[in-house]
């Protein structure tokens, strides 16, 4: 049911997960024209990790910083260990690595369909139609409907292939600036054209 849910799973939730996060709402934002408060109602995307480590703590300052280089909002984040409870309401579960898809298969086999790398899903998605998805709207029904749809398509497209190497985010946790921004970079390769199938510039939107 709406609102259409991505989560963004990664090792520790301070690093690559909350960027993708962060960066997801900013993209929705910018593609709808909405501000990020009403992107979230459109598109709740939120983040886990496979590990415990970090519960509770905020964002890496250096994911913080490209986040709010880019236009987005890290405040109030607060990293989390992912549960099998958070796969119950995701609609699209984007991983940092296969060792990630792995493990989020094995808490739940049902969201096999449904769970990507993160570069893989941006690799399928340019073999979707969009024409062949529902019509776009604003409401958050349409967005539920036309992201269920494409999430179904990519899937599609995959045809039970594994994710290449090239698919999976670099862990910057405990390196410089340059691989941050390179891997915040990659990050929107792939959600920017997520954001834009979902809402397109031009069909009547609205």
């Amino acid at each position: 049911m709406p609102p259409f849910t991505v989560l963004h799973v990664c090792m520790g939730n301070i690093c690559r997960s909350p960027m993708a996060e962060r960066l997801l709402t900013l993209a929705v934002a910018e593609a709808a024209e909405v501000s990020q408060e009403k992107a979230q109602a459109l598109v709740l995307s939120h983040s886990a990790g496979t590990g415990g480590w970090h519960e509770g703590e905020p964002m890496h300052p250096s994911a913080a910083r490209q986040v709010r280089a880019r236009g987005g909002d890290a405040d109030g984040f607060a990293a989390r260990q992912l549960r099998s409870e958070h796969l119950d309401g995701a609609d699209l579960v984007l991983t940092a690595t296969s060792d990630q898809l792995r493990y989020v298969v094995s808490l739940r086999a049902d969201a096999a369909g449904r769970t990507f790398v993160l570069g893989e899903f941006g690799r399928l998605l340019r073999r979707v139609d969009p024409e062949q998805l529902p019509r776009p709207g604003l409401s958050p029904e349409a967005v539920y409907e036309r992201g269920a749809a494409l999430v179904a398509a990519v899937d599609t497209a995959r045809r039970g292939a594994a994710p290449l190497p090239t698919d999976e985010l670099d862990d910057p946790w405990g390196r410089g600036e340059k691989t941050f921004t390179r891997v915040a970079d990659e990050i929107e390769e792939t959600l920017r054209p997520l954001a834009t199938m979902l809402f397109p510039p031009v069909a009547g939107v609205g």
